[in-house]
Formats: structure tokens, C-alpha cells, sequence
């Protein structure tokens, strides 16, 4: 019987060894792309356009290089369920490290290979602002996803438990108040890899697919302009024109250029953030509320009350919240470099643009171009002009406002009323103002120095 089972075992080693070859032979394009930074929302869209490419071009296996420390787990759930539901085999090759986050996204690969001195483990969730350890409802929810993913790829659950927990304790494999992280060796021991070796090329050729063409994957054009948007620096310029273009156009209604800038500029900053999965619909709305009460406070209500604080701290406040990758206002993910980055960038812009404005009032009736498109010369009463609808006697004179100078507005001489404009400064209802000019349709007036 013996003699009988061999021949049959070895007949069947044999067929088997030959069906892995021609399966091998059907691989005629191998995709690959790496997980190389911490796992963001911008990864989360990096992996989602690299499974898109690979389903484009017909790929028969994708091959995820790794090298992460790990990064939110919402975005690294969404990347290891579409992982799992990606028809054609990935394999997962870790470079380096596969930690937390990386680890989770690891064990939802069909098939994982390491580099020597590589490791994945270390799966406890911490807050992005101290790295402590997140509390309980976390854990647990980390812990169910990290056995649901090892129960799907044929992986021990308890294991991958353990990468989270310290407290399970597996025989063999770890003790307690320590989380398991595994090298090379033990993730070939424990069933978490199917092989040590220095790079994809040898992983390729141990599976005899070395003559499979080799895709990587590239970013395209419009993901490369995406990320230039999404430089703290750029940011800081789009932020600076959106204040300088509301400034403008408040100052000066009706030329339109300030606030086609600033609107240019917004869609510009907020974009590629929403495309990221950083800036939520709300957060957007937030800015633009903002925008409607500093409206309200300036044109409607006198004074610079409570809709023009709100309305600046709304707008300050949406765009910092648009930069970062906070959930229904919860930071406890966020990493207190990015929470600090964000801060420092929006108010550093906010600073710079009320500088330049300062800086550039007195200086644009000055440029050519401008001038193009306002009347920046003056045409006195000395050289022949007369557009004068008042008496020179006015000159001089004091009075209250009767309505709000926004610049423009309505004043009270001695019980007349006349139309009135300021010299660009908004002066309130009641306020005494004296008559600097008479020319034109409207009088010239100043704030009256107490």
C-alpha cells in the first residue's frame, strides 16, 4: 500500500508543480506601486488611483512595496478593504517597516514577502497629538479589523490581535504588556509571510514571472498639480490673496478683479484639499458663512461688532480646518505637527496679507496697468475743470454722518443733507467728519480730530 502511495504522491507533486507553472505563464503584466509615506487621506487616494490604473491596464498581479510607520486608521480601513475586494492577487513586499496601519493593510494582501531586517507588527492605536495610546473603543474597533482581515487571508486572528492588544497573550508568540511585532523569520515562522527576500525583481524571479512585464505606477499630470496645491507655501499664497482680494473689493465695489482673484484663489486652496478627503463639505460652508457675516457686519450692521469677529474666525477657522484631516471635529488623530503646521500657515498668511494690503493701497492708482481700468489722475479746479455741484463755502465746514460712510454715504451740515464720501475709511453714523473738498457730486470728508 506504501509502494502504491508514493508513485500517486509524487505523480501528484508533479501535475501540481506544472498547473503552477502554466498559471505562472498567464501572468503577462505585473503592476506595482508603493505605500512609502504615512497612511492619509492622500494615500488613501493614491491607492484608490494606482487599483483604478491596474484595473485599466488588465494587470494579472499587483505588487504593493511597503514602507509606512502606519497613519490613520479610517483611511487605512478603507485601504485594506479595497485590498480585499480587488479580484486579481496582491502582493504585499515590505521593505522596511509594516507597523500599525501598515500592518493592517499587509495582512489584507494575498500573499506578503519581507526584506531582510524588516518587520510588521505594532498595531496599537495612539492620538495623533501625544502618541498615547488611543482609549478602549478604539482598540477594540482596531482589534476587530485586524482579525476579521487575518481570517479572510487565511492568517492566525489571534495573532493579529495580539499586533494591537498587549494584554492577549499567545502561546509562543508573545507575553503579556507587550503588542507583537514580528521579524522576518517569525512572520515566516507564524504563517504572516511566504518569504525573505532583497527585492521585487527576486521576488519575481523565485516565482518564475521574471519575463512578466513590470508596470509602476506614475502620477499623473493632474495629481502632480493636485500636490503643488497642497504645499503649506502655496497655501499660504492662496490664502494671502483670498484675505487681500475680499479686502479690495470691499474697499473699492464694483471693479471685480479683487474678487474674481480671491474666488480663483479659493477654489484653488479648497480643491485639492476636498479631493484629498481633508476638506469636508462643511468645513467649505464654514468659510463661506464667514464670508456672508463680515458682509453682513460691513454693509448692513454699523460698527464692527459680533458678525465681523465671527465672520473673521469663521473664515480663518475654515480654512485651517480644510488643511487638516480632523472627523466631525475630533483631533485626536491629528498629528500635532499637522494641527500646528496648519495654524501657523493660515495665520502667517492672514498677517502677511493685511501687510501687503497696508503696503499697497496708496501705491495701486500708481501702476499703468490699474489705471487702465480706474481714474487714478486728478482733474482740478486749477487747470480748467469744473464738475462742482457745491459751494466753496462748504469748505471747511462741520457736520455729523447722517448715514454710514462705507466709503460713501450721506452727512448733516448745519440741518442740510448732503451725499458724502471719506477718503476710503468707514466712519459711523453720528460721527463728526469736516468738509475737505467740494468737487465732484458728492462732498470729500475726514473724521474730525477730537
Amino acid at each position: 500500500m506504501k509502494k502504491l502511495f508514493l508513485p500517486v504522491f509524487f505523480l501528484f507533486a508533479l501535475l501540481s508543480s506544472e498547473l503552477v507553472a502554466q498559471d505562472t505563464t498567464k501572468v503577462k503584466k505585473i503592476f506595482t506601486f508603493k505605500i512609502d509615506k504615512d497612511i492619509d487621506p492622500g494615500m488613501n487616494r493614491r491607492v484608490k488611483l494606482a487599483l483604478e490604473d491596474a484595473k485599466e491596464k488588465e494587470a494579472d498581479i499587483i505588487i504593493i512595496e511597503m514602507d509606512t510607520y502606519g497613519g490613520a486608521v479610517n483611511d487605512a480601513d478603507d485601504i485594506r478593504t479595497m485590498i480585499l475586494e480587488t479580484e486579481v492577487p496582491i502582493y504585499t513586499f515590505i521593505n522596511k517597516d509594516a507597523a500599525s496601519a501598515g500592518a493592517l493593510i499587509s495582512i489584507a494582501s494575498d500573499s506578503i514577502y519581507m526584506a531582510p531586517g524588516s518587520s510588521i507588527g505594532a498595531a496599537t492605536v495612539v492620538n495623533g497629538a501625544d502618541g498615547a495610546a488611543a482609549p478602549d473603543k478604539y482598540q477594540s474597533y482596531m482589534r476587530s479589523m485586524m482579525r476579521s482581515t487575518a481570517e479572510a487571508t487565511g492568517r492566525n486572528p489571534k495573532i493579529a490581535e495580539a499586533m494591537v492588544d498587549e494584554k492577549i497573550v499567545v502561546e509562543g508568540v508573545s507575553e503579556e504588556g507587550s503588542v507583537v511585532t514580528l521579524s522576518v523569520s517569525e512572520a515566516i515562522q507564524f504563517g504572516f509571510c511566504e518569504g525573505e527576500y532583497r527585492s521585487i525583481d527576486a521576488i519575481l524571479e523565485a516565482q518564475n514571472l521574471q519575463d512578466s512585464e513590470l508596470i509602476a505606477y506614475q502620477v499623473s499630470e493632474t495629481e502632480q498639480i493636485i500636490s503643488f496645491f497642497l504645499n503649506p507655501a502655496i497655501s499660504g499664497v492662496l490664502i494671502l490673496i483670498i484675505i487681500g482680494g475680499i479686502y479690495f473689493e470691499l474697499q473699492t465695489p464694483g471693479i471685480g478683479f479683487p474678487i474674481l482673484a480671491s474666488i480663483v484663489a479659493t477654489i484653488l486652496y479648497f480643491i485639492p484639499y476636498y479631493l484629498n478627503g481633508l476638506a469636508e463639505n462643511w468645513e467649505v460652508i464654514v468659510f463661506v458663512l464667514g464670508i456672508i457675516l463680515l458682509a453682513v457686519e460691513i454693509f448692513v450692521i454699523p460698527g464692527f461688532g459680533i458678525f465681523g469677529v465671527l465672520g473673521v474666525i469663521f473664515i480663518l477657522g475654515g480654512l485651517v480646518l480644510g488643511m487638516l484631516p480632523n472627523q466631525n471635529f475630533n483631533f485626536d488623530f491629528v498629528p500635532a505637527a499637522d494641527l500646528f503646521a496648519a495654524l501657523l500657515t493660515v495665520i502667517l498668511a492672514a498677517l502677511a496679507a493685511i501687510g501687503l494690503v497696508f503696503w499697497l493701497t496708496p501705491k495701486v492708482n500708481q501702476w499703468g496697468a490699474f489705471s487702465t481700468i480706474t481714474l487714478a489722475s486728478t482733474q482740478a479746479r486749477t487747470e480748467g475743470y469744473t464738475s462742482s455741484f457745491y459751494s466753496n463755502d462748504l469748505m471747511g465746514k462741520v457736520g455729523k454722518v447722517h448715514s454710514r460712510l462705507r466709503p460713501s454715504g450721506r452727512v448733516e451740515i448745519e440741518g442740510e443733507i448732503y451725499d458724502a464720501s471719506s477718503r476710503g475709511e468707514f466712519i459711523d453714523q453720528d460721527e463728526h467728519v469736516v468738509v475737505i473738498s467740494t468737487e465732484g457730486t458728492s462732498l470729500k470728508v475726514k473724521k474730525q480730530e477730537v
